[in-house]
């Protein structure tokens, strides 16, 4: 497997605000936690550590989806007040897969952290940040995803 420079981290444990970093090639991205932690549907972690590692699981299934023929996928990774910061997976054979972060007028609060999927279908104003770009193969990203959920998912220790 090769690792896909693909990473969202917990800063801190302190606070809401600021306490995440997405990593994607070299680009970063510092955002906040907080629609994790007013998220309270049944299917959410008891805390924000298993709310990212849902997240994460979610976003598996996301690019799961592209196999075996390809498509696209979006992955949620910023819940804001007047957007949502996304990855988008494309992949044109269900093989190979470009991902690049971005922006839409979707409101972090029209949906929960928790329960992506059909907000991630309907995501149709998506604008990419300028050279944010990763090239991989789906199994590789799917494997980093997993392993970054690891991290989150205190069952999985």
């Amino acid at each position: 497997m090769n690792r896909v420079a693909l990473h969202l981290k917990r800063t801190t444990d302190q606070g809401i605000h600021d306490d995440l970093l997405l990593r994607l090639g070299v680009w970063r991205h510092a955002c906040d936690s907080y629609y994790f932690a007013s998220d309270e549907t049944p299917t959410t972690g008891a805390d924000v550590a298993q709310q990212l590692a849902r997240l994460l699981e979610q976003w598996g299934e996301q690019v799961q989806q592209l196999r075996p023929t390809g498509g696209t996928a979006f992955l949620p990774f910023d819940f804001s007040d007047e957007c949502t910061g996304w990855l988008r997976v494309t992949s044109p054979d269900g093989n190979h897969a470009r991902v690049e972060a971005g922006w839409s007028l979707i409101e972090g609060w029209s949906f929960y952290p928790s329960d992506i999927a059909d907000t991630a279908r309907n995501v149709v104003d998506f604008e990419p940040v300028t050279n944010t770009a990763v090239d991989c193969r789906i199994e590789d990203l799917l494997a980093t995803i997993a392993h970054n959920r690891t991290e989150f998912d205190v069952s999985s220790r």
